[in-house]
């Protein structure tokens, strides 16, 4: 066991943490933050839609409703019972690459939170009854979430075009004909493929002490053998393959552009200058997007860009909301003439340092709450099997210099390696 400490520029404190490897495989990190009686158990597991079967999307996300079914000791939906019992709360989310489960209650339910966590990892009754149950519950869920909302189709529509027949070709909900045709046998062969003890970390933090934490997490998860799953090997990610253009008509009363270019897993150092490019191109009401489009020209009432940032593989989205009249085949000329400014060099010192004050004006927010804290140290070593990150972040985006952003936007923001999705009214949604 080893504690780890390191000053951060411009964090308010350093987060310290001990962690350690069990005989299993299960990663331990422990921060303690005796401010408060409260403890959060953020437990990860390494196991997204990324690592789905094609025929077989949907099956991360239908798990994290599972795990709240019930196991041999703890009854159907009893487990958010036993914590808001107790006082706490408790919730889970799936991502392309990872499910996590996480709790938060006063601080002298900590065993509690471990064993309920410690029964779902090795009893979890996937029987046909709690598997049908929660499919329909799923597909409700993408009917309401996605089907049916506008713009709901947004996301999932661009994966399947900027990565047909790659990784990350569908996201968390899956389609419809797969939540359909899915069997009970291969939702028993996923959970003992992915959620064992050595696809996992476990993060306990707040009002604890570290050799009793250590003690509880002994006692309840040291007896779980490991799955000893081969993962599975991603290919890297093709880029500048070609522009992909679609139009898809929806339930929507405006029109709208979504452009994704492709960019590599989030391990690369590139993706911290891609950020910083999102903040200049399209965070906010003073960024680059917003002042040309809706501020000046007025053909958008709404614009902004983000980078979806996946373990593989991402994209770098740019997006805005037209009025009805807008001619988006103009917007997207605009769109892609503020980008090619930035990528040929039309990019000012104050405008890098002012992105990088807001990323570490983020980072150091995201950081106020021990669930928050949790999550990153998940995190850093979930993807980068390095948890001191949490206390070097900050310095890495600092570290960003004006070539190495216009470097990534050469590289990466061509109009060679994106898609571009028109969202258009269907001819009976029309504003007149």
């Amino acid at each position: 066991m080893f504690t780890l400490s390191a000053q951060v520029k411009g964090q308010a404190s350093n987060v310290e943490f001990e962690e350690f490897d069990m005989k299993n495989g299960l990663h331990v990190i422990m921060h303690k933050d005796n401010a408060n009686p409260i403890v959060s158990v953020d437990i990860w597991y390494h196991v997204g839609a990324k690592d789905e079967d094609p025929g077989r999307t949907g099956f991360a996300h239908l798990f994290e409703h599972m795990m709240f079914q019930g196991s041999d000791n703890i009854g159907k939906s009893e487990h958010f019972n036993y914590v808001q019992k107790a006082g706490g709360t408790v919730n889970g989310t799936t991502s392309q690459d990872r499910t996590n489960y996480f709790e938060s209650a006063p601080s002298n339910q900590l065993e509690l939170l471990l064993w309920l966590e410690s029964d779902r990892m090795q009893t979890l009754k996937v029987t046909q009854e709690n598997f049908d149950n929660q499919r329909e519950v799923v597909k409700e869920e993408k009917r309401m979430r996605y089907d049916n909302a506008p713009y709901g189709s947004r996301w999932g529509e661009m994966m399947k075009r900027a990565f047909k027949d790659e990784t990350y070709e569908w996201i968390p909900i899956g389609s419809m004909e797969d939540l359909n045709n899915a069997d009970l046998q291969y939702a028993q062969e996923f959970y003992r493929k992915y959620y064992s003890p050595d696809n996992a970390v476990l993060v306990i933090s707040g009002d604890i002490d570290y050799d009793n934490a250590r003690k509880l997490t002994e006692k309840y998860f040291s007896e779980i053998k490991p799955a000893e799953t081969k993962k599975n090997a991603y290919p890297e990610i093709t880029f500048n393959s070609g522009e992909i253009r679609d139009v898809i008509y929806d339930n929507v009363q405006l029109p709208a552009v979504y452009i994704g270019y492709k960019i590599p897993g989030m391990t690369n150092k590139e993706v911290r200058a891609l950020e910083i490019i999102s903040m200049i191109i399209g965070d906010g009401r003073s960024s680059r997007l917003y002042e040309n489009i809706v501020y000046k020209k007025k053909t958008a009432k709404s614009s902004g860009s983000f980078v979806w940032d996946n373990e593989v593989g991402g994209l770098f989205i740019v997006y805005a909301t037209g009025f009805k009249n807008t001619d988006l085949d103009s917007l997207t000329t605009d769109i892609t003439g503020i980008i090619d400014q930035l990528s040929e060099g039309e990019v000012l010192e104050k405008e890098i340092q002012k992105a990088k004050n807001s990323i570490e004006n983020d980072q150091v927010n995201s950081r106020q709450t021990i669930l928050g804290k949790a999550d990153a140290l998940a995190n850093y070593w979930t993807f980068f099997k390095n948890t001191a990150m949490i206390n070097t972040i900050v310095d890495d985006y600092l570290g960003v210099t004006k070539d190495d952003i216009l470097n990534a936007a050469k590289k990466y923001l061509s109009t060679s390696n994106r898609v571009v999705l028109y969202y258009e009214p269907k001819p009976e949604n029309k504003v007149n």
